[in-house]
């Protein structure tokens, strides 16, 4: 079943290295849309993901740095690469051999598209 979101994540999962890809309601952690590969637990990942971007918001707005751009975890086994905005945000686990580069940048222009998508997925409710 195709989602307004179908593209998006399909762009971000073509990356070599990515395993996890997420659009995930940003005050909530509830994922919209999700492409997990098989052992991945998009609930988790979803409620971290927003969890650590709602801190890093909160912690950058208090210490006047403004707003959140692109975050990254780095792990023993991976690493999780957060973008968005106030209402969505996209979320990717990749492999440590990912490259982070080609990944931000992907999610870059996938954030672009948020907005309009959010839109058609309101208007269709």
């Amino acid at each position: 079943m195709s989602t307004p979101f179908t593209q998006v994540l399909n762009t971000l999962t073509r990356q070599r290295g990515v395993t996890a890809c997420l659009v995930v309601v940003a005050e909530d952690g509830i994922a919209v849309d999700s492409n997990l590969q098989f052992g991945q637990d998009g609930n988790r990942v979803a409620a971290l993901a927003a969890s650590l971007y709602r801190k890093a918001r909160q912690s950058a707005q208090a210490a006047g740095l403004g707003e959140t751009g692109f975050m990254q975890l780095e792990a023993d086994h991976g690493r999780l690469c957060i973008l968005g905005g106030t209402e969505l945000i996209l979320v990717v686990v990749a492999e440590r051999d990912g490259n982070v580069g080609l990944i931000r940048l992907d999610m870059r222009r996938a954030a672009e598209q948020l907005p309009a998508l959010l839109g058609a997925v309101l208007a269709a409710a």
